[in-house]
């Protein structure tokens, strides 16, 4: 089981977004996935229970961050890959507790300076944790939201050089059709495959794949 957190304690910043398409087009890879909603606002139950009811894709369950670790050996066996969305606002320890249960820690940020302050805390703390074990979790920035041609989405991976943390290639961009798919409970891989966002997207996990498979993790 690789468990994989997205992760950043600023709200709005893609977190739920890459967390449900993602799990969807692992899905659709052949992995099974369970999505796990840390967040007490439960955006991530509400997509699933948006769904139609004869839709197949990922399950879903709800896990307190206090007790994440616990609650994954309870739920997450027989899976390939947990997914957790994460929380905004959450107290410095609950990151902490997230960050340990992870694997993967994937960073959704924005192209603004608010979003890149923001991250600074998460970075430390994830970084404490790489220092007494041995470089895990891997982690890495992933860039959403980003309005295509504008000197933010132009300059921010050089910014995020500072925090000596990788930066996936592929980004997400400002796109209605992610917000329709949540709104119905599906993705943009259903929903328009061989479309802009969905080829966002396949980059994307595919870039996460890519960093599983180089440490041998899947």
């Amino acid at each position: 089981m690789i468990v994989i957190g997205f992760l950043n304690p600023k709200g709005g910043c893609g977190k739920t977004t890459l967390a449900t398409n993602l799990a969807k087009a692992l899905y659709l890879d052949g992995y099974s996935v369970l999505a796990v909603d840390s967040d007490p606002q439960g955006t991530l139950r509400d997509w699933y229970s948006a769904q139609d009811e004869d839709a197949e894709g990922p399950d879903m369950a709800a896990l307190d961050p206090k007790a994440i670790a616990r609650g994954l050996k309870g739920i997450g066996n027989g899976y390939d890959i947990v997914l957790i969305d994460g929380a905004a606002k959450i107290e410095a320890r609950d990151s902490v507790n997230l960050v340990k249960a992870c694997d993967v820690v994937l960073i959704p940020i924005q192209p603004t300076p608010a979003d890149i302050w923001g991250a600074s805390d998460l970075v430390e703390i994830i970084q404490a944790r790489q220092a007494i074990t041995d470089g895990f979790p891997l982690a890495a920035f992933v860039i959403s939201r980003q309005i295509v041609g504008t000197k933010l989405a132009e300059g921010i991976a050089g910014v995020l050089e500072e925090f000596d943390v990788p930066v996936f290639r592929s980004r997400t961009s400002q796109r209605v059709i992610y917000a329709e798919s949540m709104i119905h409970g599906s993705s943009v891989v259903d929903n328009e495959p061989r479309g802009k966002a969905a080829g966002e997207i396949r980059a994307i996990t595919n870039e996460l794949l890519e960093l599983l498979n180089g440490e041998e993790r899947i």
